[in-house]
């Protein structure tokens, strides 16, 4: 019994951060950002605004279209590394915002893939448990609360925004095929923010130093990419049996529009089939790909039988690839 994607959502706020606000924060030219990063804008969350509203909000935009499925969900799964507490999970927040009734959920964090691991989890779960119908996966982050404004390698980049998807059953032949996953615990140290958790409290220390902040080291993170995602974006394709050439569209983690542009090259995709949402919303992290794939099918739908690939990287490091047939 294959599960697919039934529906989409997502949720961008309202504020609109543009280069010259970057510029004021860090003294580099709002050329300077275009020129490394590709990114014009992004949006970022109210300073009260929790990462389980964002993911709400999502979710509300994908239940418009589908309005029969709150009593079909048994699962969701939420993916975020910007929870809103340590305990408990945000998805079970978000879950009490929705008005949901009883539904197992949790959250897991693979960073930036995130939302790949999630579409796992859900898929294996419901092939695991005939009682269960549909789930949600759901990505969502709020980076704008762990930026350091002063910090032009990472603010540059990043923006608040969550995506949410319905899993269902699908007829044989349509939904995901195949998954490849990795993670490297020793890259760790690449990209990450230190303190917060067991390892290193946040105190008045920590904070001084910065150290509940994101930190990246982007040229090594950069490398670390493009030698692992190609890699599984081939696994997945190979064990597919699909080529480069055959797949209609692929959506990558925005992590910026260089490296896209670059990790089009590596795998043989023609960049058309690449939509980006860096530009305008810059890198939402675990919530990019949804995002990219819901703004891409506002702009040109998906059809039925498209073949489609999704393929992330994030910190752990991690770096995941997905194969699915649309219906």
């Amino acid at each position: 019994m294959p599960f697919g994607i039934l529906g989409l959502g997502s949720h961008l706020p309202d504020t609109v951060i543009d280069n010259d606000d970057i510029a004021a924060w860090t003294g580099a030219s709002p050329d300077w950002v275009v020129e490394r990063t590709g990114v014009r804008t992004r949006r970022y969350a109210g300073e009260d605004t929790a990462t389980s509203e964002l993911a709400e909000l999502a979710v509300r935009d994908l239940l418009r279209g589908h309005t029969d499925s709150p009593e079909r969900i048994g699962l969701i799964v939420l993916a975020t590394c910007t929870p809103d507490q340590p305990q408990p999970a945000t998805a079970a927040r978000m879950q009490s915002r929705l008005g949901l009734g009883p539904t197992a959920s949790f959250d897991i964090n693979a960073v930036c893939t995130g939302f790949l691991y999630g579409l796992d989890c859900a898929r294996g779960m419901l092939e695991s448990d005939p009682g269960l119908d549909q789930a949600l996966v759901v990505g969502a982050d709020k980076f704008s609360s762990v930026m350091d404004r002063s910090d032009k390698r990472t603010v540059s980049l990043f923006g608040d925004g969550a995506g949410a998807a319905l899993v269902g059953e699908v007829p044989e032949g349509y939904g995901i095929h195949t998954t490849a996953m990795t993670s490297d615990g020793s890259s760790a140290d690449l990209v990450g923010v230190d303190a917060g958790g067991t390892a290193m409290p946040t105190t008045p220390r920590t904070a001084d130093e910065g150290r509940d902040k994101l930190r990246m080291q982007g040229r090594e993170v950069r490398g670390w990419a493009m030698e692992n995602v190609p890699k599984l974006v081939d696994d997945a394709l190979e064990r597919t049996g699909w080529d480069a050439g055959s797949v209609d569209r692929v959506v990558f983690h925005q992590a910026n529009v260089r490296m896209l542009e670059e990790l089009c090259d590596a795998v043989g995709i023609d960049a058309d089939k690449a939509p980006m949402t860096a530009p305008e919303y810059g890198n939402t992290a675990v919530a990019s790909i949804p995002v990219t794939l819901h703004a891409s099918h506002h702009a040109r739908p998906l059809r039925r039988g498209e073949r489609v690939l999704l393929a992330a990287v994030g910190g752990g490091m991690t770096a995941g690839a997905v194969t699915l047939t649309w219906y």
